[in-house]
C-alpha cells in the first residue's frame, strides 16, 4: 500500500464512528432502572462519539485520527438494560465495564512510552504484524467494541435502506442472503472472534469476513483488508449469561438491535471519501 492510499485510508477511518442523530435522539429518552440510569445516563455528545466534523469537503476531525495515547474510554450511548431484545443487562454491564474497559486500559499501558503513543490507531493496525500480543489484542479489543456498541440500539432492527441496501442487494443478491452469510461467518468462527461486514479498501465492494480473537479487517494480517461498518462479537462473554452455549440464538437475536442508521452512516462516510479521492486523481 503506497503512502497516498494509506492516508486516504486514514481519512476514511475518520467516518467509522458516525452515529445516526435520529437514533441518538430516541436513545436519550429511554426509561431504565435506576442503577443503570445512574451509571449510563447519556450526556452531551455521548451518542455521537467521534462524530466527524466537516471542516471542508473530504476533511474531517475525528478521534481515530488523534494519537492513540489521547484516545479515551467513552460511556455507552444507552443504559445497560436497553438492549434486552437481544442481550441482558448484566451481560452488557460486564462486557462493557470489565472486558471493554480492560482492553482500553491494557492498550494504553502497552503503548505507553513508545512511538505508538503518537500514532493513530489506524496506523498501528496497518502495521500490526510483528507487534507484541499486548498491542494487537488490546488495540483490537478496544476499537472493535467501540464499533460493536455503536452498531446496536434499543430502537434497532429491521432492514437498511438507501445506498447501503442497494449495495447489499448488488453484492449478495438480497437482504436474506446477506443475513445468512453474515450469520454463518459468526457461527463458523471457531473459538472466539468476530463477524464483520466491511468495505474493501481497494475496490469499494462490500464483503463479509470473520476474524479470530480481537483482530479486525483493518489489520495487515487479514486475508482481505477493509473498513468495518458492522461488527458482531461472538466471544462467549458477549452472550453466555443469557444463551449459554447457544451462539446461534444470540446471532439470531442480534438483528433485533442492529442500528442500521449507524451502519449506513459509516458506509456513506466511506463512499464520500472514496468519491472525493477519485475526483482529485
Amino acid at each position: 500500500m503506497n503512502i497516498r492510499s494509506f492516508l486516504i485510508g486514514c481519512l476514511v477511518i475518520s467516518t467509522l464512528t458516525a452515529v445516526s442523530q435520529e437514533k441518538s435522539g430516541k436513545n436519550n429518552n429511554l426509561k431504565t432502572n435506576k442503577s443503570a440510569s445512574e451509571r449510563n445516563k447519556p450526556t452531551g455528545d455521548v451518542n455521537r462519539q467521534d462524530r466527524p466534523h466537516p471542516t471542508k469537503p473530504a476533511q474531517f476531525v475525528s478521534e481515530w485520527m488523534n494519537p492513540s495515547g489521547e484516545l479515551t474510554f467513552k460511556e455507552l450511548p444507552y443504559a445497560y438494560d436497553a438492549l434486552e431484545k437481544a442481550i441482558d443487562a448484566k451481560t452488557v454491564e460486564v462486557h462493557y465495564d470489565k472486558h471493554h474497559r480492560g482492553y482500553y486500559t491494557n492498550f494504553m499501558n502497552a503503548i505507553k512510552g513508545t512511538d505508538m503513543e503518537k500514532m493513530p490507531i489506524t496506523m498501528i493496525f496497518a502495521n500490526i504484524k510483528g507487534q507484541p500480543d499486548a498491542v494487537r489484542n488490546n488495540a483490537g479489543g478496544y476499537f472493535n467494541h467501540v464499533i460493536y456498541w455503536q452498531n446496536m440500539s434499543p430502537d434497532g432492527g429491521g432492514e437498511p435502506s438507501g445506498e447501503l441496501m442497494q449495495e447489499i442487494n448488488k453484492t449478495f443478491g438480497n437482504f436474506k442472503n446477506f443475513k445468512d452469510k453474515f450469520e454463518e461467518a459468526g457461527k463458523s468462527r471457531f473459538g472466539s472472534g468476530w463477524a464483520w461486514l466491511a468495505v474493501d479498501m481497494k475496490t469499494g465492494e462490500l464483503f463479509i469476513t470473520s476474524t479470530a480473537n480481537q483482530d479486525n479487517p483493518l489489520m495487515n494480517i487479514t486475508d482481505r483488508r477493509g473498513i468495518p461498518i458492522l461488527g458482531m462479537d461472538v466471544w462467549e462473554h458477549a452472550y453466555y449469561l443469557k444463551y449459554q452455549n447457544k451462539r446461534a440464538d444470540y446471532i439470531t437475536a442480534f438483528w433485533n438491535v442492529v442500528n442500521w442508521g449507524d451502519v449506513e452512516a459509516k458506509y456513506k462516510g466511506y463512499r464520500s471519501m472514496r468519491e472525493d479521492n477519485n475526483n482529485t486523481k
